[in-house]
Parts: C-alpha cells; sequence; structure tokens
C-alpha cells in the first residue's frame, strides 16, 4: 500500500477561515486588497513561498497566528475583501450585454500551459500567461469558459547561473497539496480517474480542478499509482524530454481533455484550441460524431471544422510541432483506421501538401485544415501566417487565406503595481477594471497629477532595484562568491537611474545582445555621471537552445566588466513575480527582434500599463501600438535579407534613440525636479495602449469573431438529428463532383466607354453552373488599378447578383456595377466559390474557378 498523505493546517477560526475561502480561488492573484491581505501575514513568508496563500498559512508560525486572531482591525479588512470576493463569484451579470442576438454556449480553450500566477508553475512564458489572462478576462466578463490543461509535477525548469554566466536547469517538485486544486469527483463521490490509449498501453490520470474566478480551468494529472513509472512521466515536466513525449502530452491534453469535457458533462459549443498543441482533440471529436453518434466521416470532419478555432501564436519553425510518420503509425495507425479512414488521408491532413509523403505531420496544419477560423495574433503576424500558411489553400490570393488577426492582450489587474492601481481607482474611477476597453476611461488618465504619477513610479523603480539587489545577493552566495563580492551588490544599481529593461525567452531572433555591438558606446551612454543609465536583464532559454544560452552567458560577462560594473545585471530564474517587478519598475522596455518573427509580444504591455515606455522594433503588437507619441520606435518597419546588415543598422539606430532622445528627455528636469515632457509620455502611453492592448477586448473579439459564429454553427448544424449538416455535406460532395464542368463562359462591360474617374460601370458575367441553382455559388469581381506586371496595385472585391430576367440557354448571368475609383490601368478578374451559410470559413476557398 501507498504512503498516504495529508496537509495539517492551523485551526481555521476567525480571520483564518476568511483567509481560508479566498485563498481557494486564484481571484487572489489579481486583486490588490487580497494579496495585501497575505502579504500582512508574513512578508518574507508571502514572498518566501512564491505568493502561494494557502502555503504562506501552513506555514505560519504560531504567534503570528495569535496576534491576526486578535487583530480586530485585520478582521474587518479581511472581511470587505471577502464581500468583494463572493459578491464577485456570484454575480450574474452576463456576457450577452455585447452580443445583438444572445446565444447560450460553453467554449472549452485548450492549452498546453496556463499562466495564472507564479505558484502554480504550469506554464513557461508568453503562451501560458496569455492563456492565463484569457481565462481571467473570461471571468471577469462572466463568459461560461472552461480551461483545458495538464498538471505538471515540475512544471518548466527552474534556472540558476555558474559564475561564469551558463544557464543551469534544475526541476523541483510542486507542492500542490498547499495550492487550491481540488479533486474532481464522478457521481458517486470518487476521484474522476479516465484514461487513453498510448499505443496499446492505457495512460490513466485524474482531472483536478482550479478555480479563476468564475472559470473552471481542469488540469490532467497521469502521475498516479494506477500507472507505470514511465506513463507517470507523461505530465512531469511542460516541454520536456523528446518528440514522443511530445506527443504523448499531446494526446492526453486533445484527446484526454475532450474524453474529460464528456466525463463530466460538460458539452462545449465551441472548441479553442490555444496553438497547434492541442489540435488532437479535433480527432477525438472526429470519433466521438462516428461511433457515438452515427455520423459518417465526412459529416463528422464538417461538424468539427464547424465549432473549432484555432489560435496561432509563433512564426518561428521550431515553435510547430511536426511528428514523424514512426510516431504518428505508432500512435494513430489503428485508432484511425477504426474509425475506416484511410491512415495516409488521415496524414494528409497534417501536410501542407496532402500527396507529399516525406513530409512529417505538423499540428497546426491538421488545426487549420480542421477548424472554422483561425487567428494570428497582431495584425502584422496575420499577414505573416497568410504567407506562411499560404500552400494549405492553393486557389486563394493571399490576403484572402482564411487567417485573421485578434491582437492580443494583457489582464491589465495582473501586473499594475498597487500603488497605481489605488491612483487609477481614485482618478479614472473604481470601476476602471471591469470596463478597461472604454478609452474615456483612459482618457482620464490626463487628470493624474504629474507629481502623484511620478511619486508613484518612483517608489516602484526603488522596489525594483531592492528586488534586484536581494536576487543578485541569492544568486551570488548559490555561486559561492567571496564575502567581498556578496557585498558589492549594494552598490550595485541606482534606485534614481534611467533603468532599462529586458526580460523575456532568450531566443536567438529576439537579438538580447543587439544593445552590445558596440561596447564603447554602450558604455558612454551608461556611464555618464550626470545623467546615469543602467541595465537589468532577466530571462531563460530553451534547454536544448545552447544558443540561447550562449547570449546569457556574455551578457552576464558583460556586467561584470569595468566600464559596466554595477550598471548592468542579470536576475536569474525570469517567472511572473520577476516580471512583475520589472514591468512596474521600468522606466524603458526594449524590445529587438527581428521583424516580423516576433507574432506578438505581451510584456511590454504590462510595461505601459504601469508607466514604462516602449523602445521597440516595429514588430509584433508595437507595429499597431506605436503612433509617433507615445514611445519609440528603432527603424521603421523594414524587413532585412541580410541579418549582420540589418543588426548594424538597428544597433546604431537603438544607441542614437538612446542618447539624442530617451535620455534628454528623462534628464530634462524643472525646478520641481519633475520630468514634465516624460510623464506627458507616460500618460500618453497608458492612455493609448491599455484600452486597446487588454485581454477584455481580445477576448470580446474571440466572442464576436468566433465563439458565436461557431456556436451558432453548432446549434444550426445540430437540429433535427444533424439534418442540416446532412443535406450540407450531400451538397458540397455533389458540388465537388461537378466543379470540372463549372466555369465562366464570358464577361462583359456594358458600357466600356463609360470608363471615367468616378463612373459606375456595369459588368454581366456567364457562368456554366452545371445545372446548379444560383444561390450556390458566390461570384465576384477583383478589380483595381494595376501596375505593369499586371498586379493589382489595390484590390476591390465586389459581389455580383444573379440576374433572373437574363437567362441564355441555360447559363446563369450575374450582374453588377464597379466604381472607377482610380485612373490609369485596370485589370479585373472573376472568381467563383461555393456558397453555402453553414459551410465553415476555411472550407469555402478549397474550391475555386477564376476567369
Amino acid at each position: 500500500m501507498g504512503l498516504k498523505k495529508y496537509v495539517v493546517v492551523p485551526p481555521m477560526e476567525g480571520a483564518l477561515e476568511i483567509l481560508r475561502e479566498i485563498a481557494g480561488n486564484m481571484w487572489f492573484s489579481w486583486n490588490i486588497e487580497a494579496v495585501d491581505l497575505f502579504d500582512h501575514l508574513d512578508e518574507r513568508l508571502w514572498e518566501g513561498t512564491n505568493h502561494n496563500p494557502l502555503q504562506t498559512l501552513v506555514k505560519l508560525s504560531s504567534h503570528r497566528l495569535g496576534e491576526i486572531q486578535q487583530d480586530v482591525g485585520y478582521k474587518a479588512y479581511a472581511e470587505r475583501v471577502l464581500q468583494r470576493f463572493r459578491s464577485y463569484v456570484r454575480s450574474t451579470r452576463s456576457y450577452e450585454y455585447r452580443l445583438e442576438e444572445p446565444i447560450d454556449f460553453t467554449t472549452a480553450y485548450f492549452s498546453l500551459e496556463f499562466g495564472v500566477t507564479e505558484s502554480l508553475p504550469v506554464y513557461s512564458g508568453g503562451l501560458g500567461l496569455l492563456a492565463g489572462d484569457h481565462l481571467k478576462s473570461a471571468s471577469d466578463l462572466n463568459l461560461p469558459l472552461v480551461g483545458i490543461g495538464l498538471m505538471y509535477q515540475e512544471g518548466y525548469f527552474r534556472q540558476s547561473l555558474s559564475p561564469e554566466g551558463w544557464q543551469q536547469e534544475y526541476y523541483p517538485r510542486t507542492a500542490f497539496d498547499t495550492l487550491p486544486i481540488e479533486k474532481q469527483t464522478d457521481a458517486a463521490g470518487n476521484t474522476l480517474i479516465i484514461s487513453v490509449e498510448l499505443a496499446g498501453e492505457p495512460l490513466w490520470f485524474r482531472v483536478l480542478r482550479v478555480m479563476v474566478g468564475r472559470v473552471p480551468l481542469y488540469l490532467l494529472d497521469a502521475d498516479i499509482s494506477e500507472n507505470s513509472p514511465h506513463m507517470r512521466s507523461v505530465t512531469a515536466r511542460l516541454y520536456g524530454g523528446d518528440m514522443e513525449m511530445r506527443i504523448r502530452q499531446e494526446i492526453l491534453l486533445g484527446i484526454g481533455g475532450t474524453k474529460a469535457l464528456k466525463a463530466m458533462g460538460i458539452e462545449p459549443a465551441t472548441y479553442h484550441l490555444n496553438e497547434g498543441h492541442a489540435a488532437f482533440t479535433l480527432f477525438e471529436r472526429m470519433r466521438y460524431f462516428i461511433q457515438e453518434e452515427g455520423l459518417s466521416l465526412e459529416e463528422a470532419k464538417e461538424m468539427v471544422t464547424s465549432q473549432s478555432i484555432l489560435t496561432i501564436h509563433t512564426p518561428v519553425p521550431a515553435g510547430n510541432d511536426v511528428f514523424d510518420r514512426g510516431l504518428m503509425e505508432k500512435y494513430f495507425k489503428k485508432p484511425v483506421e477504426d474509425l475506416g479512414m484511410n491512415f495516409d488521408s488521415f496524414l494528409g491532413l497534417g501536410r501542407r501538401r496532402p500527396q507529399d509523403y516525406s513530409e512529417g505531420f505538423c499540428m497546426p496544419v491538421l488545426g487549420l485544415r480542421m477548424t472554422t477560423r483561425a487567428n494570428g495574433v497582431s495584425r502584422l503576424h496575420g499577414r505573416v501566417t497568410r504567407d506562411m500558411w499560404h500552400e494549405i489553400w492553393p486557389n486563394a490570393n493571399m490576403d484572402e487565406v482564411p487567417i485573421f488577426p485578434i491582437t492580443n492582450g494583457i489582464h491589465i489587474p495582473s501586473y499594475i503595481s498597487g500603488d497605481l492601481h489605488k491612483l487609477c481607482d481614485r482618478y479614472l474611477g473604481p470601476g476602471w477594471t471591469e470596463d478597461p476597453d472604454n478609452e474615456k476611461i483612459w482618457l482620464r488618465t490626463d487628470q493624474i497629477p504629474d507629481t502623484e504619477l511620478w511619486r508613484v513610479h518612483e517608489r516602484c523603480r526603488a522596489r525594483l532595484v531592492n528586488f534586484a539587489r536581494k536576487r543578485l545577493i541569492k544568486q551570488y552566495v548559490h555561486q559561492g562568491a567571496s564575502a567581498r563580492e556578496i557585498q558589492s551588490v549594494e552598490n550595485m544599481l541606482n534606485p534614481e537611474a534611467l533603468t532599462i529593461c529586458f526580460a523575456r525567452r532568450f531566443a536567438t531572433y529576439k537579438r538580447a545582445t543587439l544593445l552590445f555591438r558596440e561596447p564603447e558606446r554602450l558604455a558612454a551612454i551608461l556611464g555618464n555621471p550626470d545623467k546615469p543609465v543602467q541595465l537589468i536583464f532577466s530571462g531563460k532559454a530553451h534547454p536544448a537552445d545552447d544558443y540561447g544560452k550562449e547570449l546569457i552567458r556574455r551578457i552576464v560577462q558583460h556586467m561584470k566588466e569595468e566600464p559596466f560594473l554595477n550598471r548592468i545585471v542579470f536576475i536569474e530564474d525570469y517567472d511572473i513575480n520577476v516580471a512583475r517587478y520589472l514591468v512596474q519598475g521600468a522606466d524603458i522596455w526594449l524590445n529587438t527582434p527581428r521583424r516580423p518573427l516576433e507574432a506578438c509580444g505581451t510584456s511590454g504591455m504590462k510595461a505601459a500599463a504601469n508607466g514604462a515606455l516602449n523602445v521597440s522594433i516595429l514588430d509584433g503588437w508595437w507595429d499597431e501600438g506605436f503612433l509617433g507619441d507615445n514611445g519609440w520606435a528603432i527603424g521603421s518597419g523594414e524587413e532585412y535579407d541580410n541579418s549582420v546588415y540589418q543588426d548594424d543598422i538597428e544597433s546604431r539606430a537603438l544607441y542614437d534613440i538612446l542618447e539624442e532622445s530617451v535620455r534628454p528627455l528623462f534628464y530634462d528636469r524643472g525646478d520641481d525636479d519633475l520630468p514634465r515632457g516624460w510623464i506627458r509620455m507616460m500618460k500618453r502611453s497608458i492612455g493609448t495602449i491599455c484600452p486597446v492592448f487588454n485581454s477584455h477586448r481580445m477576448v470580446s473579439d474571440y466572442i464576436e469573431k468566433c465563439y458565436v459564429p461557431a456556436a451558432r454553427a453548432y446549434r444550426e448544424l445540430r437540429m433535427d438529428n444533424f439534418a442540416v449538416l446532412k443535406e450540407m455535406v450531400a451538397w458540397e460532395k455533389g458540388l465537388k463532383s461537378d466543379w470540372g464542368k463549372i466555369r465562366v463562359k464570358d464577361v462583359s462591360i456594358k458600357n466600356a466607354f463609360d470608363a471615367l474617374k468616378g463612373k459606375m460601370v456595369e459588368m454581366v458575367v456567364r457562368v456554366d453552373t452545371a445545372g446548379h441553382k444560383p444561390h450556390e455559388f458566390k461570384v465576384e469581381l477583383l478589380h483595381g488599378p494595376v501596375d505593369l506586371w499586371d498586379n493589382f496595385k489595390v484590390r476591390h472585391v465586389v459581389r455580383f447578383q444573379p440576374d433572373p430576367s437574363m437567362q441564355s440557354n441555360g447559363d446563369v448571368l450575374f450582374t453588377g456595377q464597379i466604381e472607377l475609383s482610380d485612373t490609369g490601368r485596370y485589370g479585373y478578374v472573376v472568381r467563383i466559390t461555393p456558397d453555402n451559410p453553414n459551410m465553415p470559413l476555411s472550407r469555402s476557398l478549397d474550391l475555386v474557378h477564376r476567369s
């Protein structure tokens, strides 16, 4: 019999009973009053538990427990916070206030990582933090959404640095027994345990629930006694192991997560896949519709596609999982054939070119082929992803590839400093956190007195410097540094100096060392005694990324060199807590990726919400966030073929910005020692970035552009025992069989002699529909001025309508008018595509004819 464990907690009476209830929900992590409650218990203990409220309560000394029980004021404060919490979770305010036509549905949000708070280490970086913010805003908006992820015993790696600066990884187990996690039970009250098959062997897992405000996050845990040791390791580490471990984790997430929802009686109308990692969800849904609902293979594919959404986060090939044929055969050959599907046809769903047997099985491709809508995570990334995956829709023009942008946003209350939060309560109004995408609210930023805003920011910078020194002492002690070296930390950084922060994953394309391209010039910028500047770095390289580790080593070596001594530091073990200090205390948030490889990036949004100013390449979100007066842009959005030349040009531009704009503005002080010009730019940054780049706006975009259309399709296709679905699939099958007969026979211009700018020209298109009805087609005219190579300079699209009064020998005539808005050479092309209101958006461009 295995060892049974339990946790002994202090008597939960009075204030402690209140704290236990608040600590049972991740709501505490974005409520400053709740954080203050736990911080007041024991500040050092609160920090030492990585802001884990239950662990803080368990470890609290008996003496301090007694003091808290007798503190009447503390208990009254705790009661107020408790009432706020209860009011929040019991609120019935509906998400439907954003919709013209309310529709009842649930969305399942699948992600391989979730960054909700630092004490729940099931995240690695931006993808996970975005997922955590998605849940928080879904909770705030009262959106019926559930999260599905994995519970990693060791999470992502923890980072320490050798004295030489080499990254070292270690994997401590997480004390889940002191986290607000509950076991999901079945109808009999027993722990819910489910299995998925991995190459003929069952993998058992339990379902754990974490409440993120009003939203449940279900985490699947394979570390249970029913599994053999090698099976238990499937949920040991995030992004740990080889590709076989990766496919096992993604089968557990996609197939296991879908099974878990069914076992809990949750029937989502929409499935949102956060990256291709979760694409096996689509296979399990297809299996369900075939084996349990009796649909045909084609019907099941259409059903799954119509209710599924994919978000793509990376344009970097290494970020897209590709499995070789051997792995796919091992784990999927039998399940695929059991569905009556040809295995090579199934593999074709995961290839850019379905008939290219040399291609591996790419998870994003599977997601793109079997979801109705896909999106990039910024406007620029939308263009990049359309270009990257254009091959999947070879008949579509580049700008018609059905991938559109929904720019990421941040959950502002989770990252804004407590002092600034209170300032916003005072001048923006106490309801600003409930409506952060309201531009009118953020216009009130100008009402904040310069003195108050600047003093708040100075306190945050001083806290950052104090935090950095404490972390550096721990680093030096761990490295076996001498007492003299440890004592030198007291001289590192200046709480009043212009502070530039660079913190993110250390991938080579992010160019962490761009600032060191001309060390002498950088030394001159940092070393001015009257206008000091300092740099704080933090971030992790992937354990297998030796190039990324080398970047960290080089920065650590630089910080020990005389020109940079005490002016550059590297804080190890970057996580949500470290990030919070950095974004709250930075004056400048620096970002130097190679455009266009940054899909979005959200750390600059967090810094901006705290009044920091961005200095960044025009990549990711900054390409649309930069307005000319709310920060600085490095370059003008150029893209280069020669990376060495690019680094030379952009490093010099960065030096120029720091020397000629940033430093002078920061140190331009009046008699009151206030940098008035800098503060104006801070207010402009907050007022323009916060109302747009927040996760409430982002989730609202998903509701309106993705969730509601998919939910409506799901509702309609299920009606009358899937009658609408079956009719649509039969129609599509018939149209495909006749597609070779359908053609544009003639295009005529009725008043060509009136081709004058500003005039309307009427056109008639004769189409052989092969006996199909006119409403089954979308006939469009693509037109506009063309260059010498017959490429559209500007392309306009006009849909033509069938004219029942104009029939000719069985053909259908479609008519329309085009406006001649430009002078010069014009060109036009007629395009025909299928038109069915129930056809998934991603499928509408599979069949295309052009004149």
